[in-house]
């Protein structure tokens, strides 16, 4: 029988936690789950170095790549919030400049094991149109997260 899916207490500690990680707080990220389905990460405000996508004022694909990783990374929480976890794999489609002064990447479950969650994640610009896409595999670790069951925050 599988674990009972987490709540959203549990969930909003998680990101308590993860939110203070001085990586986050270097780009700007924040993460959060606005429902049990669906971790999200917000960039805003976007920086002016976090831009110059193709020359222009659209966000960089390297910075989207780290929101990319870091959503699908977030998604096994869905599955336990307990358990630390690792994007192992992203495959990501750019389909348009993302613009705008706040970028939002949701991801969500497709698929759970025991140790790999695959999930599927967009990237959507100011004015809320998708505009990047991207799969992933993460794997779920056995080993909890080291402070009090909620991620490290360095």
């Amino acid at each position: 029988m599988p674990p009972p899916r987490p709540t959203q207490e549990q969930l909003a500690r998680y990101c308590e936690a993860f939110n203070q990680s001085a990586t986050l707080g270097h780009f700007g990220m924040k993460v959060g789950f606005p429902d049990l389905e669906t971790v999200e990460v917000v960039l805003d405000p976007v920086r002016p170095e976090q831009r110059g996508g193709m020359g222009s004022d659209a966000v960089n694909g390297g910075v989207l790549a780290a929101m990319f990783d870091l959503v699908i990374g977030c998604a096994p929480a869905l599955i336990d919030p307990t358990r630390r976890s690792a994007t192992v794999q992203l495959s990501i489609h750019f389909m348009n400049g993302v613009r705008g002064d706040r970028i939002t990447a949701r991801a969500r479950v497709t698929r759970a094991g025991e140790k790999l969650v695959f999930a599927a994640a967009s990237i959507f610009d100011g004015t809320g149109q998708e505009c990047a896409s991207a799969t992933g595999l993460s794997r779920l670790s056995s080993i909890p997260w080291a402070s009090s069951g909620t991620p490290a925050v360095n």
